[in-house]
Formats: structure tokens, C-alpha cells, sequence
């Protein structure tokens, strides 16, 4: 095993060699969010003497991931791997979903190896999350000295780090591709808003996005509510949250996610708030221009909603009343009729048994280390993946287009044996496993069991092939033709990859510019 130190703004950093790459890991960048910092915004590392040994990776941030309360305060560190040789070399940076709940850089099956080995700089982190880093008091009386969009601010402070360090790793400052998921995806067309990481990266991927999962402080302290009554506290008691013991903080955490559909249905969970760091909705902003140039790969899978619809504590809209509420709430009644229309196919619309989680989950991944009888009902999935997730990924399309000639839309349409099986079809997060070409995680095993090897490796080389080729060239794919709208090419990523003409027309028509929880 090699040794190899790098200088940094600050300080020394010693990287390891492993199977026939260079990883640097754990790397401090901002100091630790503790004490009278919880609750701040990200403030740069203290430069260190000696050397730091970045042998592994820093702990997850504070979380509770399918029941078990884990991570630690002390989380903001970054992690580079590399190929043994090269210089002025791609760098690809990937921010992590997990609803910003949970969720965490050192996940297996986030590792970069394969992204190393085709010739990448891989660029990972860990930033805070839940009340840590998105719930939002500032409006609050007594509050002043919460700050707003704390986990923002560790992305801008991980992106600052990154313009400023990565090419003592071999990296090219001028040739950066920012990539995430979910909620990851969402932090991605952030960043395309985000005066602050402006000029930093040149290309963007947005897996399954939600783009319009950002709130006012007004529409957000909706959910803070929830949280003080899940905590059992009063807004005078709010200061009290400085000094508790981290974990103690997350009993409301799961409150929120159990309740707010039924307070407001269609509302997001908690996260990016309208302040300085995101002045604008990042549609809007895009739509102005904020990521002129920028090329951008942005996609969807077909039925992200069955990780989300559920019988009971569900994430999204489960019953035709719960929708007629979201519109009526948002003063788009007029629009009810049309969008029962559109997905109410009635011999589908009464919920039917199929094997997948029991209730709504927190996870950045699926569980699926047991089965269990869940029940699920098609046009609220539908309705969810088009609401959440494929409806405004192509409002980001259409907006950035107009700055730029290079953009792609993709969607993932995989549905495998497992998928059949248990009725997730192709779920939410179920691409992430060839994106990152690591078949030997459990969820990865799950999702591909019983698929022929061939099936897999085609995928492998359609979709982590397609990052590796835009990171390196700015073009994914020779056979992958720019998006042109409405109707508009699309790479449909299955067994036998294409591009095809996909008409998406009418669904736009029937959401047309509806807006929701924006006040």
C-alpha cells in the first residue's frame, strides 16, 4: 500500500493506494458544526500542522436510517479517488440523496472506484441534514440567531474546496461534472440557481430530481410546527435545541415524515428555504439564465412513486381526496377535473397487494433486506413521479435549453425480475446501482437478482458509460440526440438501450404552470 501527500490550503494530506488507485478520505472541509455552531452556517477548515492521514471515511452526519439513530456532528469531510496516474484530469463530484433526511457519502454503493478506474477524479462528501441542516427557525421569536439553509452552506463550502484544492489531486479545475440523486438531484438544480458555486462546474447530471422541493420560510415553518409537536415543545422552547444531546434532536424528524402529507398533501419534507444562498426558485432562476452554458443531463425513472404512495403514512397524495385538497389548497380547483382525468384509469385506482416496505421510509435507499405485504395503486405512483419528479425535470430541461444547445433527458425504464416480483417496478434510486457499476451491495443484489449477466453490464456501460463519456467530453452518447421539448428525444435506458421520440406533450398541458406551497 502506497503513501502520497498532496498539499492543501490546509494543510498536508496523505492518500492511500488501493487496488490501483489513490484515495484520499475523511478530509475536513469546514470546521466541525458543533457547540456554538449548531445551527450555523459552514465556516472554513482550520488549517492543520503535519500531516492528516485521510486513511478512511469521516462519519456520517446525524441521522435515524430505518430506526437506528447514527452519525455524528462532527461531519463535514470530503473524499477524492483517483487513478494511480495522470494530470489535468476530469473531476466528477457526486452529492447523495436521502430525501435530506438521511443518507451519507460513505455508502457503499456510493464508492467512486469504477469512476477512478475509467480515468475520473471522484469527488464525494458529507453534509448535514435534517434539523441539523434544513429545518428552518429562523422566523421564529427569539430565533435571530438560527441561520437558514445550513446544509447549503456546506455544499457551497464543499464546492469552494473543491475549485480550490482539486488540482493538487490531479484534478482540472476548468473541466468539473457535479452528479447526484434524489435528493442529490435536487442539491444539483440548486446549484444550477446558486450564485455562490457560479463558474465552478461546467457540466450537471440530475438523476431523479426534485426541483421544486424548496420553500419559503412562511411554507416551511408549516412543517417546523409539525416537528415542535412531535418533539412535544412549544416555539419557546426552540433555543433549547442548542444544547440537547444530537440524538434527542431526531424524535421529530420521523414525526414530520408521517404527518405532513396529511396537514398539507403534495408538500415536500423539509428542505432548501428562499434566503440569500438560493434567492430565487431554481426553475426561475434557470429560466433567467443563472446556469448559462452549462451542459445538463437531467432524467427520471418511470414509476419513482412506488417508494413514496402507501396506504397509510405516506409520502405523497395516496386517495383522489387527499389531491382534490392539494389543489384546492393551492387555488387550482379548476384544475381538478382535468388532472383526475388524466390519471384515472379506473380499473387501476383501488389499492392492490404487492411485496415491497411497510410504510413511508426515510432511507436514502430502499430497504430491502425484508418483504413485506404493502399495497400500492397506480395513479397516485403516476401522479407522484410525474408531480415530484418527471414534470419539473423537464421545466429545467426547457429552461436551461435556452442557454445552452447541450442538454439530454433521459428515463430509466428497467423494470427486472425483482421489480416485478415485489411490485417497485423501476423505483426510485433502482438506476443506482449501474450508474455507479457496483453490483456487490445488497440493495444492488436485490435489485438484480436473477438478471442475466449481460442485461447488467449493458446497463452498466448505457449509464455509468454515459457519465464517464459527458465528464470527459461533454457528450454522452453519439446515438443520444439533444433534448428539443415537449416532444423531444429521450434515451430510455432498459434491457436494449435507445433513443426515441417521446411526446410528452399532453402531460405538460394537463400540469401547464400549476405551483404549489409557494407562498
Amino acid at each position: 500500500m502506497g503513501e502520497y501527500i498532496v498539499n492543501t490550503k490546509s494543510g498536508k494530506v496523505k492518500g492511500h493506494e488501493r487496488d490501483g488507485r489513490i484515495e484520499y478520505l475523511g478530509i475536513p472541509y469546514a470546521k466541525p458544526p458543533v457547540g456554538a455552531l449548531r445551527f450555523k452556517r459552514a465556516q472554513p477548515a482550520e488549517p492543520w500542522d503535519g500531516i492528516f492521514d485521510a486513511a478512511s471515511y469521516g462519519p456520517e452526519a446525524v441521522q435515524n436510517d430505518e430506526g437506528m439513530d447514527k452519525g455524528s456532528e462532527d461531519c463535514l469531510t470530503i473524499n477524492v479517488q483517483r487513478p494511480i496516474d495522470g494530470e489535468k484530469l476530469p473531476v466528477f463530484v457526486y452529492i447523495h440523496g436521502g430525501g435530506y433526511m438521511t443518507g451519507a457519502a460513505n455508502v457503499p454503493l456510493y464508492n467512486g472506484k469504477h469512476f477512478a478506474d475509467d480515468g475520473l477524479v471522484f469527488v464525494s462528501f458529507q453534509y448535514r441534514m435534517n434539523v441539523f441542516g434544513f429545518f428552518d427557525f429562523t422566523t421564529y421569536p427569539g430565533c435571530g440567531d438560527f441561520e437558514s439553509n445550513c446544509g447549503i452552506s456546506d455544499q457551497i463550502m464543499a464546492m469552494h474546496w473543491i475549485r480550490d484544492n482539486i488540482e493538487a489531486f490531479g484534478g482540472d479545475p476548468g473541466n468539473i461534472t457535479i452528479d447526484g440523486e434524489s435528493a442529490g438531484g435536487a442539491s444539483v438544480v440548486n446549484m444550477l440557481a446558486m450564485p455562490a458555486v457560479k463558474g465552478i462546474f461546467q457540466k450537471a447530471i440530475v438523476q431523479s430530481g426534485l426541483p421544486n422541493c424548496v420553500m419559503t420560510h412562511e411554507t416551511a415553518r408549516q412543517n417546523m410546527d409539525l416537528y415542535l409537536e412531535g418533539m412535544g415543545m412549544g416555539e419557546q422552547d426552540i433555543p433549547k435545541l442548542k444544547e440537547m444531546e444530537p440524538y434527542e434532536l431526531l424524535r421529530g424528524v420521523a414525526y414530520i415524515a408521517e404527518h405532513h402529507q396529511y396537514k398539507n398533501p403534495g408538500m415536500f419534507l423539509p428542505g432548501p428555504v428562499i434566503d440569500d444562498l438560493l434567492p430565487q426558485r431554481p426553475i426561475d432562476a434557470i429560466r433567467e439564465g443563472s446556469a448559462k452554458d452549462v451542459k445538463l443531463i437531467i432524467g427520471t425513472n418511470l414509476q419513482e412513486g412506488t417508494m413514496f404512495v402507501h396506504p397509510e403514512k405516506t409520502g405523497f397524495p395516496n386517495s383522489w381526496a387527499m389531491v382534490a385538497e392539494m389543489l384546492e389548497k393551492n387555488g387550482h380547483a379548476a384544475a381538478i377535473p382535468r388532472i383526475i382525468d388524466y390519471y384515472h384509469p379506473s380499473r387501476n385506482d383501488r389499492f392492490t397487494k404487492f411485496r415491497a416496505q411497510n410504510d413511508f421510509s426515510l432511507s436514502s435507499i430502499p430497504p430491502v433486506t425484508e418483504t413485506f405485504e404493502q399495497e400500492g395503486a397506480y395513479p397516485f405512483i403516476a401522479f407522484a413521479t410525474d408531480y415530484a419528479f418527471q414534470m419539473p425535470s423537464i421545466k429545467v430541461a426547457e429552461a436551461q435549453r435556452q442557454y445552452t444547445k447541450d442538454v439530454w433527458m433521459y428515463r430509466y425504464e428497467c423494470i427486472t425480475k425483482t421489480g416485478w416480483e415485489t411490485g417497485w417496478l423501476s423505483s426510485h434510486a433502482f438506476e443506482l446501482p449501474v450508474s455507479f457499476g457496483n453490483m456487490d451491495f445488497h440493495f444492488s443484489e436485490f435489485v438484480f437478482r436473477d438478471e442475466p449477466q449481460e442485461v447488467v453490464e449493458k446497463l452498466i456501460d448505457e449509464i455509468h458509460g454515459s457519465w464517464v463519456r459527458f465528464a470527459k467530453t461533454g457528450d454522452p452518447n453519439p446515438e443520444w440526440l439533444r433534448f428539443a421539448g415537449h416532444d423531444s428525444p429521450v434515451r430510455i435506458f432498459d434491457r436494449e438501450s435507445k433513443t426515441v421520440r417521446l411526446d410528452r406533450t399532453e402531460l405538460m398541458r394537463v400540469w401547464d404552470d400549476l405551483r404549489f406551497y409557494e407562498n
